[in-house]
């Protein structure tokens, strides 16, 4: 068992419970139901390793303006709370850039069942992937990645900055009609245990994608984060897939760029809490695709006013998706990614008007419209990094959204 550190912080306010409440209880078919009554368009659909959630209709949209994003989200669930709404949520997507609009919206009804991973009927065949053609383009091509990559190496190295996330796309066009239900389907059969979500991200446009990456849940007054950072392939040979993910597990660089995250996430999250364990070494997670180093950070709220989105907003953007210092890592990425982010390395999830609610880091995704998709990957930059390595991570990346799709990079 790992050795955790516990982060001394105020003094402790008592909050509403001290415990989270219980998960719906498991059902056989019931979470693979909402999965199948999925709509594009009118519905939103998350699963965690808790529960899964079907949102459908809009009662209420989050509106953009100055005040911070809390404080309207707040507002919003007031106002439905006090127009009859016993337990009104939000729900949606928020983008990378603090500037943007976000995507969030009050469903007008909310169906919960168990996690995907706990029905046993997600094991069953899913749908074919439909034939068709597809075009594809990389923005920016991998050769020109590699040099964006490089350029950023050398800066580091020079002690302009410590590290830097950056993406890039494949932009993917359908000879058919795409089949969103479909898609999500394959991709939460591909990882149950994962957070698999499809929302809307704006006029005409779903973001639909599985995450591996917990940023933040509330639920009472007990806070728990789950910061990745540190990658490898995974290998269809089962000794080289054990080798890769033990050499993952002893790399000084991803251990270094591990360890720059989780800093980052304390720091954030400490002055929120009376107490915030931190294991001093990570551990391995895996999904289809990837090993990542992990570490689950738990904590205890000082106050109970402190929502969801609150200790979301102190984490965003963190290191994984970004870099540090993170005004200069923003600035690398505006430099050198030839397209806007948009919902990509923002976030995704809920919130209830108790405060509690799951967010989570808006990678392995792709956003659709029309007949086309935008598929994004990101790897974490360091003074040690090498191009042709980062490169090849996010080839591995797409593939997770590729085998969902029936395309090939």
């Amino acid at each position: 068992m790992s050795a955790s550190l516990r982060v001394p912080t105020a003094p402790h306010r008592a909050a509403p419970r001290t415990s989270p409440p219980p998960s719906p209880s498991p059902s056989p078919g019931d979470a693979t139901a909402l999965l199948d009554a999925y709509r594009p368009g009118t519905d939103r659909f998350l699963a965690s390793s808790r529960q899964t959630l079907l949102a459908s209709g809009t009662a209420a949209e989050v509106p953009h303006d100055s005040r911070p994003l809390s404080a309207r989200v707040r507002e919003v669930l007031d106002a439905r709370r006090r127009a009859g709404d016993p337990a009104p949520i939000v729900v949606g997507a928020l983008p990378f850039s603090p500037d943007a609009p976000p995507s969030l919206a009050v469903p007008q009804s909310v169906s919960r069942a168990s996690a995907l991973c706990e029905d046993p009927l997600i094991a069953l065949p899913g749908p074919a992937t439909e034939p068709g053609t597809w075009q594809t383009r990389e923005v920016p091509a991998a050769a020109d990645y590699a040099a964006s990559v490089a350029a950023a190496v050398r800066r580091m190295r020079a002690g302009e900055f410590d590290k830097v996330v950056l993406a890039r796309t494949l932009e993917l066009t359908s000879s058919r009609d795409l089949d969103l239900p479909a898609m999500l389907r394959r991709l939460a059969q591909h990882d149950p245990k994962g957070y698999t979500f499809a929302v809307p991200s704006g006029p005409g446009r779903t973001l639909v994608g599985a995450s591996p990456e917990l940023l933040v849940a509330r639920s009472g007054n007990v806070l728990t984060a789950n910061p990745l950072a540190g990658s490898a392939p995974r290998s269809n040979d089962l000794a080289e897939d054990v080798r890769r993910a033990a050499t993952l597990l002893e790399s000084p660089k991803d251990l270094h760029e591990h360890a720059v995250v989780v800093a980052a996430v304390r720091e954030a999250l400490a002055p929120f809490c009376v107490n915030l364990d931190v294991p001093e070494r990570p551990t391995l997670v895996r999904t289809a695709a990837m090993w990542h180093l992990s570490t689950t950070v738990t904590g205890t709220l000082a106050d109970p006013a402190t929502s969801s989105l609150d200790l979301a907003s102190a984490l965003h953007p963190t290191p994984a998706v970004c870099g540090t210092p993170t005004d200069t890592a923003r600035a690398v990425i505006a430099e050198s990614e030839p397209f806007e982010r948009g919902a990509y390395t923002g976030m995704v999830g809920w919130q209830d008007a108790d405060g509690d609610g799951e967010w989570v880091v808006t990678i392995r995704c792709a956003e659709a419209e029309g007949r086309s998709l935008r598929l994004f990957a990101g790897a974490g930059v360091v003074a040690a990094s090498s191009p042709d390595a980062e490169t090849a991570e996010t080839g591995a990346k797409f593939r997770t959204f590729l085998s969902a799709v029936g395309a090939a990079l």
